[in-house]
């Protein structure tokens, strides 16, 4: 008897397990709940755009200290008082337990029943930022034991959508960085970020893409036969069965 194919599923943490917005929270005692939304989202955005220059430059620095400048950066461009370092240092340690979406918790409940389904999360974050966020944020502490490894990029030295990232991710679940069966195809990633699931599908990976907001894929940066998600859920409790499905 040929033996069980295992899959792995590979989340991406922020704005896929974790909203980001929920810092807007923490923001709001310094600026107010509608000046703290928009930060917030102003945050993100420098985030992932800081994460993208530095693979154009071919330099890196740590996820954390690019979250704390592009901080610095929004709070700057929405031109107000900048934070004291004392403050700067308790948003920081906010980030490390921001809230899950609420579709993350019952997903992670039922995944714990697949055997043959391994999950991982796989983020830009560090080593350090990932495991304090899976052990210390409310929602998603009671299902850390779900996960079976952190997969982050520090050692590779690069961002997301890199394609060295997505291999060393193969890498470290025991998978061949190649494309096709018995390698990147026993590998899903699982991601709200066009970005991300770009990236994926151009090294061969296959990738679940998770459209809370319900407004269909309109990246247009790769076009053609393939070069969008295998599956598209609307919550992380779609998953399995999508994935399922497409696998036969």
């Amino acid at each position: 008897m040929a033996p069980t194919k295992t899959i792995t599923l590979a989340f991406d943490a922020y704005g896929t397990l974790l909203s980001t917005e929920s810092i807007a929270k923490k923001l709001a005692s310094h600026y107010g709940a509608d000046t703290a939304a928009a930060v917030a989202q102003t945050w993100r955005k420098y985030q992932l755009e800081y994460t993208w220059r530095a693979n154009s430059m071919n330099t890196y620095t740590p996820f954390s200290t690019l979250t704390q400048r592009s901080l610095i950066h929004a709070i700057a461009e929405h031109a107000l008082p900048p934070l004291p370092p004392a403050s700067l240092a308790d948003l920081m340690s906010a980030y490390d337990s921001l809230a899950p979406f609420p579709d993350v918790p019952p997903a992670l409940d039922a995944l714990a029943t697949e055997p043959d389904l391994t999950a991982v999360v796989f983020s830009n974050g560090t080593y350090d930022m990932i495991s304090r966020s899976i052990n210390h944020s409310p929602g998603l502490s009671p299902h850390a034991a779900v996960f079976s490894q952190i997969v982050v990029v520090e050692e590779v030295r690069k961002f997301k959508p890199a394609p060295e990232v997505y291999a060393y991710l193969a890498e470290k679940v025991g998978k061949k960085a190649e494309k096709g069966e018995g390698g990147f195809g026993d590998v899903w990633l699982v991601s709200s970020n066009p970005f991300d699931v770009v990236g994926a599908k151009a090294v061969g990976m296959r990738a679940c893409w998770v459209d809370r907001g319900g407004g269909g894929w309109v990246d247009r940066l790769v076009e053609g036969e393939g070069a969008g998600p295998d599956v598209v859920v609307k919550g992380l409790g779609e998953v399995v069965g999508a994935v399922r499905g497409f696998e036969g």
